[in-house]
């Protein structure tokens, strides 16, 4: 199924990017702040087909992966999801993904949202001298967690948002051991990674 976001004109635009697997309450929490403290037109879910710099991970498959997305964003007029990365398949960079916003959005600002875990490897993602050019970067805090500052040559700010410690591997692993995930994600998802016996 193509999910490739709707071209109504738009000035201010986030993208969200991750394996989303699967997404989680933390992530919805995430998405409510960026649209409200950035003020954006519309928020883009971007799932990667697969994180260069986790090679070794296989994320559960796409199709999956996009269903839960669905379900959890069910309703949600602010959010959309963009499957670009997983139509592209290989590692998903993100250079590739905001050279198509800019290209069919020239008009618009871009914030690119990453997690604070990714602050410090900025300058190692691929060609990260464009990056900069192209985008803000939003930092997402984890609860406790000092954010430090961007190393240069990046730009961006910090989320005040709902810092949360959820995660998807936490949600794996309850999955595997037994335990209850209703908690963590929409009720939506929790059933749909229920009855198809997923993350087992």
């Amino acid at each position: 199924m193509n999910e490739s976001p709707k071209l109504h004109p738009v000035q201010r635009l986030g993208l969200f990017g991750g394996s989303f697997d699967p997404v989680h309450l933390g992530h919805l929490l995430v998405a409510h702040a960026a649209v409200e403290e950035l003020g954006l037109t519309q928020l883009f879910f971007v799932p990667a087909a697969q994180s260069p710099f986790k090679p070794e991970i296989q994320p559960a498959p796409d199709a999956v992966r996009l269903q839960l997305l669905r379900l959890a964003l069910a309703g949600n007029t602010q959010c959309e999801i963009d499957d670009q990365e997983i139509r592209r398949g290989g590692p998903s960079y993100a250079i590739d993904t905001l050279r198509d916003y800019a290209r069919r959005f020239p008009q618009a600002e871009l914030f690119y949202l990453v997690g604070a875990d990714n602050l410090a490897k900025l300058p190692l993602w691929r060609e990260a001298d464009q990056l900069t050019r192209l985008a803000e970067f939003v930092v997402i805090p984890r609860p406790g967690d000092e954010v430090g500052p961007f190393p240069a040559p990046f730009r961006g700010r910090k989320l005040a948002g709902f810092p949360t410690a959820v995660s998807s591997s936490q949600i794996r692993e309850r999955v595997r051991a037994g335990r209850s995930i209703d908690p963590l994600v929409p009720a939506a998802v929790a059933e749909a990674i229920r009855n198809n016996r997923l993350y087992l």
